[in-house]
């Protein structure tokens, strides 16, 4: 009897090191100290030494039930890039930089190309974001999982100015909400999405008209990372007073945490385009709205307050940085919570 018989093949760990380590060079930051297999990731401090008051930032996330469609799908190459957007995504949010990244694959057996994969999903989530990979565990476990199943989890480090933090403190009546789009489902509700939708390779290869692309395309598409968006509003001036990462919870959970007490968040539900994956769902699920809006991001994946005179200097920021933004609601004097009108 050896390890091998009893399930985990320690032969194959070596080679999906080995076959990872090309996406994950990629991602290498100049204050990344040592290689790839060490028993840590080290990264230099020195930079944030020069920070008048450096507060550091910590995210940890995973990709929830999405990685079932990934499954059933075969396609491994884009999960990795959820996992870190959901991490990263929430440092940006506070108005900090992320700077490094590292992952946790748990799976029945171990493939090397399809951990390869995964890995380099998540070194390109880490390109997006400029945070470097610098380390990650691929845990098998047999007879725990499936043997063709696996999660994915991780976590990223930031920092920022505590000057600098977006906090919400200085909300005011009259400051104007700008949502950017998402890019789908991004990573939450899935539990749902999979009783609104046979999770069938049938079903998912099924062409809609009115997504232009397959329904396992649609869903699968990889949560959009909004860290350049708000740096390119940082650098063009434009202080942020408030920011949520609509994720799981959708609009009723998450646009509450970007508020102070005695201020209001108003969103008008028809200033931006609704995605039809969104609209689909709703139908074929017979889904009540108040529901979606309280499990999905309905198509914002950002949104972020800022004072009425820097409204279009944000919207070009947010435009130069790639992304769609829209204006879409704004702060009134009230109790504090959100109203979709």
């Amino acid at each position: 009897m050896d390890y091998k018989n009893a399930g985990v093949d320690i032969e194959a760990g070596y080679k999906s090191v080995e076959l990872m380590k090309e996406h994950v060079k990629k991602t290498m930051r100049e204050e990344v100290l040592g290689g790839l297999g060490g028993f840590s990731g080290a990264f230099s401090l020195k930079k944030i030494k020069e920070m008048d008051d450096p507060v550091l930032l910590s995210g940890t996330d995973g990709c929830g039930t999405k990685v079932k469609l990934a499954f059933l799908m075969d396609k491994h190459d884009t999960i990795g890039i959820d996992a870190v957007a959901m991490c990263v995504n929430d440092i940006a949010c506070a108005g900090g930089e992320p700077l490094f990244f590292l992952d946790y694959i748990a799976c029945g057996k171990n493939y090397p190309e399809k951990i390869a994969e995964i890995v380099k999903g998540v070194a390109e989530g880490c390109l997006q974001s400029d945070a470097a990979l610098i380390g990650g565990e691929t845990a098998e476990h047999p007879g725990l999982m499936p043997e063709e199943e696996y999660d994915l989890a991780g976590f990223a480090v930031g920092v920022a100015e505590r000057s600098e933090m977006i906090t919400g403190e200085d909300l005011k009546e009259g400051d104007v909400l700008i949502g950017m789009a998402s890019s789908g489902v991004h990573s939450n509700g899935f539990s749902l999405v999979r009783k609104v939708f046979e999770m069938t390779s049938e079903s998912l290869n099924t062409y809609y008209d009115e997504l232009g692309k397959t329904l396992g395309e649609a869903l699968l598409a990889p949560t959009r990372i909004y860290v350049k968006a708000l740096k390119s509003v940082k650098n063009a001036g434009v202080r942020v007073k408030a920011c949520s990462h609509v994720t799981g919870g959708g609009f009723y959970e998450n646009i509450p945490r970007m508020l102070k007490d005695g201020v209001c968040a108003i969103i008008e539900k028809d200033s931006y385009p609704i995605p039809p994956i969104f609209t689909l769902m709703a139908e074929k699920g017979n889904i009540e709205e108040t529901m979606m809006y309280n499990t999905f991001n309905m198509g914002l994946g950002m949104v972020v307050a800022v004072d009425a005179a820097d409204v279009e200097k944000t919207m070009e920021a947010i435009k130069a940085a790639g992304d769609t933004p829209y204006v879409v609601g704004k702060i009134v004097a009230g109790e504090k919570g959100v109203q979709l009108v």
